[in-house]
């Protein structure tokens, strides 16, 4: 009986980094749009497009929450607040699979 619990905990715990690695990946994704935004990146580059687009797709639900008059303002809220989400959301389904 001892052999399964420890196997439970450790498939548990293999599954809470799982899953907050890819909400560090969706977020650092996003970061990196706004970074490439911020410093004026060649928009015909085609890393520059692909980060561009997987950003907005990852973001979408939050890039028009609010809207703000200056460009960069928008960009860096609106995607900024979807990193956020996936990190605190993320991290905090991770926790709780470390704790089953």
């Amino acid at each position: 009986m001892p052999t399964h619990t420890r196997a439970s905990a450790r498939g548990s715990s293999q599954a809470g980094r799982a899953v907050a690695l890819v909400a560090d990946i969706l977020a650092f994704v996003i970061v990196l749009w706004i970074l490439l935004y911020l410093l004026d990146a060649n928009r015909g580059n085609e890393l520059v497009e692909f980060v561009h687009d997987t950003a907005t797709w990852l973001a979408g639900w939050s890039y028009d929450l609010f809207t703000f008059s200056r460009e960069w303002v928008q960009v860096v809220f609106g995607y900024g607040v979807a990193a956020v989400v996936y990190v605190l959301v993320g991290h905090a389904v991770a926790g709780w699979l470390y704790r089953r």
